[in-house]
């Protein structure tokens, strides 16, 4: 028998896809995706990052095999709903990666977590998305008219022009969009004292809506330490310069890894003198 089958399995939940098991995982990474994003997003994540590390992508209501679902329109509600899903899987040090709308979920997720249950992640990483305590109000295009929406779909240049010109398929992902779309644009910022982990913030160095001053905002949120990373591209950064994103973050990760395994190897050998 081997030692990752002595390890009990974790219940299954819609909220949760690992695109790849990793049971001796030292961490795990949960992934936010951007507004009308998906599990897809992160599927290809494991294998460019360290082995020590189980990613766990985050599916919201109204995608995938959650598709039949009614997505959430409102900040809060959605991470109050996330919570009982993941407490689950906080069994082990974990990290959050959100983008855009997911660095949005993940931060109040992260404050949720510390306010009601005492927890906190190692590391955060918030990309393409300024500082929440930014004051700039949103631009509301979540309730524009049909062909408005889609103009400003085209303006952000993150859905695919083949889709926005497939009738029957933007009728299926309009609601989706407007419900995200949502949860940006009426998401009002309260302050709280700056979170106790440290914190990796990622721009696009071409990002028409995220300049380099919003991100270096989130230097105010941590009391730990910060990074700020400009990335090539624009607002899909993340797409378009994955290759460096991975390898970055895979340099952050690697050091909670290892800062992991030497408190471990301290803790056995303590054991081993008493």
């Amino acid at each position: 028998m081997t030692k990752s089958a002595l390890i009990p399995k974790l219940p299954a939940t819609p909220w949760l896809v690992t695109p790849r098991e990793n049971p001796s995982a030292r961490v795990r990474l949960f992934c936010f995706p951007y507004a009308g994003g998906s599990v897809l997003t992160f599927y290809r994540w494991p294998a460019s990052l360290p082995a020590g590390v189980e990613v766990c992508a985050v599916q919201l209501p109204g995608r995938g095999n959650r598709l039949r679902e009614k997505p959430f329109g409102s900040l809060l509600p959605l991470v109050r709903a996330i919570t009982p899903a993941l407490l689950r899987y906080l069994d082990k040090p974990f990290a959050f990666f959100g983008h855009s709308m997911g660095a949005m979920i993940s931060f109040e997720l992260a404050r949720h977590l510390r306010r009601d249950f005492g927890l906190l992640p190692a590391h955060l990483f918030m990309s393409g998305r300024r500082a929440p305590q930014i004051e700039r109000p949103e631009r509301g295009t979540y309730d524009l008219p049909e062909s408005e929406f889609l103009d400003s779909l085209r303006d952000l240049n993150g859905t695919p022009r083949e889709v926005l010109e497939h009738r029957e398929l933007m009728q299926l992902m309009s609601p989706l969009l407007r419900a995200d779309f949502a949860i940006c644009q009426t998401y009002s910022y309260l302050h709280e004292p700056p979170l106790e982990c440290p914190l990796t913030a990622f721009g696009g160095l071409s990002d028409r809506e995220v300049g380099r001053e919003q991100m270096e905002a989130w230097r105010e949120q941590t009391s730990a330490s910060f990074i700020l990373r400009m990335l090539p591209g624009d607002h899909f950064f993340l797409d378009s310069a994955q290759a460096t994103l991975l390898s970055l973050l895979s340099h952050e990760l690697n050091k909670i890894v290892r800062k992991l395994s030497n408190e471990a190897v301290g803790k056995t050998s303590e054991m081993g003198a008493a």
